[in-house]
């Protein structure tokens, strides 16, 4: 399944993190929403992203890489890349942390600390709000883990 989707991150723990060419971040404490496409394979990609061991690659590699975060929820959208369109669509609800996650384009962000709680953005993302998603499940994200159980904390903290 190719297309894309946003992960809804915790971060427990205000903090300074260094997110490789970006240098270090100040992280608040709260709830970020991720925006990214895997034309190759939205399964794999969050797989991955689940993954506690892994080469630090993206800039969000370096944010899940705190034990003082940890994925949420995940939504999908199945089809063409439209991550740039969903990302800018966010700008209004929640706060960008400036060139995370898009170097390759040339959007404000690719992730955002949200202004709304968790289960007003939950609903408004799978109510069309942002283009028609759907949420993984706990039991699929689970099995994407790979390791049978889905770890809320990492090994690096902030």
């Amino acid at each position: 399944m190719r297309g894309t989707y946003c992960l809804l991150i915790k971060v427990k723990k205000e903090g300074l993190m260094k997110v490789g060419s970006l240098g270090r971040i100040k992280f608040k404490r709260g709830i970020y929403i991720y925006v990214g496409s895997a034309m190759n394979g939205i399964e794999k990609r969050v797989a991955r992203h689940v993954r506690e061991k892994k080469r630090k690659f993206w800039h969000i590699d370096y944010l899940l890489g705190s034990k003082n975060t940890y994925i949420e929820k995940v939504f999908y959208r199945e089809g063409s890349k439209g991550e740039c369109k969903v990302a800018r669509s966010f700008a209004k609800d929640a706060e960008p942390v400036e060139k995370f996650g898009c170097s390759d384009c040339n959007c404000v962000s690719h992730l955002f600390r949200l202004k709304k709680n968790l289960s007003v953005m939950s609903a408004a993302i799978t109510r069309n709000y942002y283009g028609h998603f759907r949420e993984l499940g706990a039991d699929e994200l689970h099995c994407l883990s790979g390791n049978g159980e889905i770890s809320e904390e990492y090994e690096s903290s902030l």
